[in-house]
């Protein structure tokens, strides 16, 4: 199997300037690290280092090579409104388009060769180039509706993607599953109203955005029931959440039968990540990814391409992205979690687990699966 894995040096500079997440600095507010920017560059450089260390980047079709997305590409999902006012700003020294979305000098041709990789990654496996990818993608995309950056999400990189192998003819159906722990409200505004991508978001209830993501919004016109939200409870863990990917999301897409699955890929629904309140581990992430794996298998010949969204512990990521990739190469190397043993003792009660359970049965009736 050939797995490829779509990078940039350039994307690891992307920066939000002076800016301390969601908080004001100034005064005893000290700027945080790499600019400020929750969303920091090194979660992403330290995966890709761990993969280089461990040896499993030796073991992946690594490409480093791809095109930005051109204004041609933009344009399928973003108005040329938004994509000037962008350009404009960023040519000036960048600031701060839409909510929580800055950026700093060069941040619009940092979006797009991030929004190119996720392209390219998708293009390779549409056409069999490649069995399946991973995109490292930086910014990350999935908050970013057509004319509403937010969430330090500038360009809808899963998006323009799949609207460029629809252009080629390269797929027709295609279902996008998003597991990092915010609503992946941008996916599900670009294609709210169509029946030819299937979007799937599982996500802690009211993080961000706090009023998207409910389990009733599930569509309009002809798009009505090819929207699926999954609100979990905040403390859900590996029980959970592989519960909900057996008791919905394999069910949803086994019925949708897509040409090829799109992962939005966040690890921010691990225990110890700043922006959320999930319990996950490395464990997780990896049998998340197995599982999708062979569904994959099973309807649409594997192909499938994860994309890197959220996921904000320097430390853990790696270890998560790590145990996601083995996974989708089907590698035997492994990067051992030091944390795993201590994390399991944190997990969920097993009545709590229940309870979390039963929540997820409920919504898939709610559902109709």
């Amino acid at each position: 199997m050939a797995t490829g894995f779509f990078w940039n040096e350039q994307c690891f500079w992307h920066s939000g300037g002076n800016y301390a997440g969601t908080v004001p600095i100034g005064g005893l507010m000290q700027p945080l690290s790499a600019g400020g920017l929750t969303e920091n560059p090194e979660t992403k450089r330290r995966l890709k280092n761990l993969m280089d260390v461990t040896g499993l980047s030796h073991e992946l079709d690594m490409r480093s090579t791809a095109s930005a997305a051109t204004r041609q590409d933009l344009l399928r999902v973003h108005p040329a409104s938004y994509l000037d006012a962008f350009k404009a700003l960023s040519d000036a020294g960048g600031g701060e388009i839409g909510h929580h979305a800055p950026f700093s000098q060069g941040g619009y041709e940092i979006a797009a060769i991030s929004a190119g990789l996720t392209l390219a990654a998708i293009d390779a496996v549409a056409t069999g180039a490649l069995d399946n990818a991973y995109a490292l993608s930086r910014p990350p995309g999935h908050h970013c509706e057509p004319e509403n950056p937010q969430g330090f999400c500038l360009l809808a990189n899963i998006a323009i993607g799949i609207e460029a192998a629809r252009a080629k003819g390269n797929v027709k159906r295609v279902a996008v599953l998003d597991w990092d722990v915010h609503h992946g409200n941008g996916t599900e505004a670009v294609f709210y109203d169509r029946d030819d991508v299937l979007t799937i978001s599982l996500h802690q209830e009211g993080n961000y955005p706090a009023t998207s993501g409910a389990i009733a919004d599930r569509g309009a016109g002809k798009g009505e029931g090819y929207n699926i939200n999954l609100p979990l409870l905040a403390g859900s863990g590996h029980t959970a959440y592989m519960h909900a990917m057996n008791r919905v999301v394999v069910p949803a897409l086994t019925a949708y039968k897509p040409d090829m699955i799109v992962v939005a890929c966040g690890y921010d629904a691990s225990m110890v990540d700043p922006l959320a309140r999930m319990q996950c581990t490395a464990e997780t992430f990896g049998m998340l990814t197995q599982t999708i794996k062979d569904t994959a298998a099973n309807l649409c010949d594997g192909k499938l391409v994860l994309v890197h969204e959220g996921g904000y512990s320097e430390t853990y990521v790696p270890f998560c992205g790590h145990a996601a990739i083995a996974a989708l190469s089907g590698s035997a190397i492994s990067a051992p979690d030091s944390l795993h043993d201590a994390f399991q003792h944190r997990q969920p009660s097993p009545a709590f687990d229940a309870f979390l359970r039963q929540s997820i049965d409920d919504m898939a009736a709610q559902l109709s699966l």
